[in-house]
């Protein structure tokens, strides 16, 4: 299936592009890098696009759609990523003087739009806008950053779907998944029929007719989203004292319930790891500063966001060794020093931990 796991990374690109063209023209727009003091964010879309009658994203998105001239011609690519440490503004215009009406944060992505003058427009969430290329990558290099932050996940479309321990209906099962569940695509088989995805850290596979499939990457907010956001966050403030990362014991549980899902058949070591991912975006001005805020932001974890963390939280049968890992982690304990990701192990740098890399 190796071939087949190159092949999906080709296409992710195509993918991420024709999701971002898709998405609803709200008008809003691009700029420079900005102050610490003004960096917030790292919220994430689930890329399920719209109809826009837009002639240029209707262009591209025809472009994008033509693959076998994408690879044969090497037509150069619509999409566009954010090259900064942390927050990227957007302008209403191609100029430094422009009203900023949004963001673009470390890995957003979008699509291009127009170029003039050392300048872009392009389109990420609901932001169209200008931003300049000095903080923009292009081409190869925005293909392999998309593939490299990005992932695919499949939603359960039945009611009830058999996850198999290996690509056949004769196959032992490990368990159900039911409708509208959220799980991430390690590999996708075409040919066979069959999609391996991350089954609570084991290999599973599942039948391709009953998901569908998305491909999922940060992108930006509009000023509008970002006070809304910010005034949520203040909100939760109110009944949370971080100090030194003291907290309640509902948000412990919730940090619990989380590192439940994401690592509960792992290593302590690596449940604690995940624990200090979370609390390693929580100090950073690229992410959300609160732990509620970082574990829902939009794309960020797929058991957020399918509404597993909600349920193991409400059932109260969180793994006693996840209660004690998200314990080390409020206190400041990190075994993966300040790094901010995670995924299953597939071959890429980083920290490897049980079956999760960190990076």
């Amino acid at each position: 299936m190796a071939k087949n796991r190159k092949l999906l990374t080709a296409v992710l690109g195509v993918i991420l592009s024709l999701s971002l063209v898709l998405q609803s023209d709200i008008a809003v727009y691009a700029g420079e890098d900005d102050g610490l003091d003004d960096m917030r964010g790292g919220v994430a879309s689930l890329l399920n696009p719209s109809v826009t009658d837009s002639v240029a994203i209707a262009d591209a998105m025809a472009k994008e759609l033509n693959l076998e001239l994408w690879q044969e011609q090497e037509a150069e690519s619509t999409l566009v990523m954010a090259n900064v440490k942390s927050a990227l503004n957007v302008r209403s215009d191609a100029g430094e003087d422009a009203e900023k009406v949004g963001k673009l944060y470390k890995d957003c992505g979008g699509v291009i739009l127009e170029r003039k003058d050392g300048w872009t427009k392009l389109q990420s969430g609901n932001i169209v806008g200008w931003a300049s290329d000095e903080f923009l990558l292009f081409g190869d290099e925005a293909r392999a950053l998309a593939n490299d932050v990005g992932k695919m996940i499949a939603t359960v479309n039945t009611e009830t779907l058999r996850v198999r321990m290996e690509p056949s209906t004769e196959a032992g099962v490990y368990g159900l998944l039911p409708k509208g569940e959220i799980v991430e695509v390690l590999e996708n088989d075409e040919e066979s029929g069959w999609i391996c995805i991350d089954y609570n850290g084991d290999d599973g596979y599942v039948s391709s007719e009953y998901v569908n499939l998305d491909f999922l990457i940060d992108t930006g907010e509009t000023m509008a989203e970002i006070k809304a956001r910010e005034e949520a966050e203040r909100e939760a403030k109110r009944h949370v004292n971080y100090g030194e990362y003291t907290t309640d014991a509902d948000t412990l549980l919730l940090l619990a319930a989380l590192i439940h899902c994401e690592a509960g058949g792992e290593p302590y070591e690596g449940q604690v790891a995940v624990g200090a991912v979370v609390m390693n975006r929580v100090r950073s001005p690229a992410y959300p500063d609160s732990i509620h805020g970082v574990i829902y932001a939009s794309g960020q974890f797929t058991p957020a966001m399918s509404g597993k963390v909600n349920r193991v939280y409400e059932s109260g049968r969180i793994y006693e060794s996840c209660i004690r890992a998200a314990e080390e982690a409020l206190s400041g304990v990190s075994n993966v020093g300040d790094l901010t990701h995670f995924r299953r192990v597939n071959g890429r740098e980083g920290l490897v931990i049980g079956n999760h890399v960190f990076y």
